[in-house]
């Protein structure tokens, strides 16, 4: 029975990459030339400490990153820029959370998407992924398309394909 995994996970090694990316474009713009500007990677907890002298500077900066990001094929949605500003002292410090994996409320909400789609498939929640299985290949290229085009809020891959 042909079948394949949903699941939403960021290469460690490709972030990295987008980070030092980040770094030696921040060192080479000429509107953070002389200011504090700070871009950790936590690769334990998978999350970005930013810090800037001012609002404007981490804005520029989260651009920056989103754009850097792209280009390493990390999605943006993988990426919580909803954290508050922490303010210490001349620098504003903010921490974004790297989205990895599927939660337990956006797996109901695939699978609740997929079963009113009406298609003959069966998806079955396993942790962190979500295995789909129809009797035909043409089914599950029709529920490939339909979480592409559900406006989800984390990104997905559509990974070990059986048939």
């Amino acid at each position: 029975m042909p079948s394949f995994d949903i699941s939403s996970k960021v290469d460690l090694q490709t972030l990295d990459n987008a980070i030092n990316v980040v770094k030696k474009e921040v060192d080479n713009r000429y509107d953070f030339k002389g200011s504090h500007v700070q871009v950790e990677l936590n690769k334990k907890e998978l999350s970005l400490s930013l810090e800037t002298d001012s609002d404007m500077q981490m804005r520029q900066l989260e651009d920056i990153l989103l754009t850097k990001s792209m280009r390493q094929g990390i999605e943006a949605n993988a990426f919580d820029l909803s954290g508050e500003l922490a303010a210490s002292g001349k620098h504003i410090r903010k921490t974004v959370k790297v989205k990895n994996g599927i939660d337990r409320d956006t797996a109901k909400k695939i699978v609740k998407l997929i079963k009113d789609s009406k298609l003959k498939v069966e998806a079955a929640i396993m942790d962190d992924i979500i295995r789909v299985s129809s009797k035909k290949i043409d089914d599950l290229q029709a529920v490939i398309q339909l979480c592409k085009s559900g406006m989800l809020e984390i990104p997905l891959q559509f990974v070990n394909m059986k048939s």
